[in-house]
């Protein structure tokens, strides 16, 4: 046992002194069902990151501020029994069979009508009552990260086909900085619907008592789709210019905030992993997260309720600690033909990546 355990130090330490990014494996506990749940830990130069199998989940990013030291930039519990809460659950997992909402839990495909369970509004939200979230996954180590497969069966969530889904996280760079990048794919049996994003909330500061009003954002977006009161978009693709939503330049998120706040799906100028989607910077610690997708869509959100849960040492953080910036496919596609398509088919996997790239403006804004 002690020759194993050396043996897998000295290859970590390998890895670590390579820049070929360490994968490491502990137990965190069992989920509500007794299902064990595994945690692993991928690191690399200035980059450490960690994944939970319940919901596939981003644990925490560790990054440099301008000053080198490394900081967790996602909000979210510390422990499994904190993401096992109701309104943790979502944080930092992988949300499906179809993030965002459907209106009324309701849509047709091919004459027939399929029924999801409403738990936002009388509209269906991330998969209804038990989405991908709230499941253990499978996982395996792979070359510089990990993949994690779930099978949805028929009818999970009133979703028809049997959906294999997997998702891999794994640790690269780009043009020096370090990036995580996910890559998504799902094949059915049946056809059906599918939209599947990261819900992980950022904070790059390391004032955890700040919210993001003082961070500047761009979106790489000349149009969003407005929603109704319950947040299902109206069908119309609007200009941003002049309105709140407008961020095609960086600028304050504080700054022409709508009265709703930012809940909203911006429309991409480009669906590529080598064009940006979207880039927040903040001035407290330097930091800049910097997003590029195949997905059509991003998802803007600064939530205002509940005030996230405190960090590990207990600090109280304060509302609007937190962003979340959710590549994706439009909100309400299935009911929305003019909407870029979220049907999967069988023989026609479902695929898409999305980059998250972290770097430091060295000077501090004046």
């Amino acid at each position: 046992m002690r020759r194993t355990w050396i043996v897998a130090a000295l290859i970590l330490f390998t890895q670590v002194a390579s820049g070929q990014p360490a994968v490491t494996q502990t137990s965190w506990g069992k989920d509500a069902n007794g299902t064990s749940v595994e945690l692993f830990t991928i690191t690399a130069p200035n980059i450490e990151v960690e994944l939970a199998t319940y919901g596939a989940r981003i644990v925490s990013i560790r990054v440099p501020n301008r000053m080198g030291q490394m900081s967790n930039v996602l909000v979210g519990p510390d422990s499994l029994a904190g993401f096992l809460e109701n309104r943790t659950s979502v944080m930092g997992a992988t949300i499906g069979r179809y993030a965002n909402r459907i209106a009324g839990g309701e849509f047709n495909l091919n004459g027939t009508k399929y029924t999801i369970p409403k738990n936002n509004g009388g509209n269906a939200l991330h998969g209804g009552t038990v989405g991908f979230d709230r499941k253990v996954w499978n996982a395996r180590i792979i070359p510089n990260g990990v993949e994690m497969s779930l099978v949805s069966p028929d009818g999970d969530m009133g979703f028809p086909g049997n959906l294999t889904v997997r998702v891999s996280f794994t640790l690269s760079g780009r043009h020096g900085k370090p990036a995580l990048v996910l890559s998504y794919f799902a094949e059915t049996d049946k056809p059906t619907v599918v939209n599947l994003t990261n819900h992980a909330f950022f904070n790059l500061s390391d004032d955890l008592a700040t919210s993001v009003m003082g961070d500047t954002a761009l979106i790489n977006a000349d149009k969003y789709t407005p929603v109704n009161q319950t947040g299902i978009p109206t069908g119309v693709l609007e200009s941003v210019q002049g309105t709140p939503y407008d961020f095609q330049a960086l600028r304050l998120i504080g700054d022409k905030v709508p009265e709703r706040g930012y809940d909203n799906n911006f429309v991409l100028r480009s669906a590529s992993v080598d064009d940006l989607a979207a880039e927040v910077d903040d001035p407290v610690s330097g930091r800049t997260l910097q997003v590029f997708t195949t997905e059509p869509g991003l998802q803007f959100f600064v939530p205002r309720f509940p005030p996230p849960p405190p960090a590990a040492d207990g600090t109280r953080r304060v509302p609007l600690a937190a962003f979340c910036l959710e590549t994706q496919h439009f909100p309400d596609s299935p009911n929305h033909p003019v909407f870029p398509s979220t049907v999967n088919l069988p023989g026609k996997p479902f695929q898409s990546t999305t980059v998250y790239v972290f770097g430091v403006n060295p000077v501090s804004p004046k």
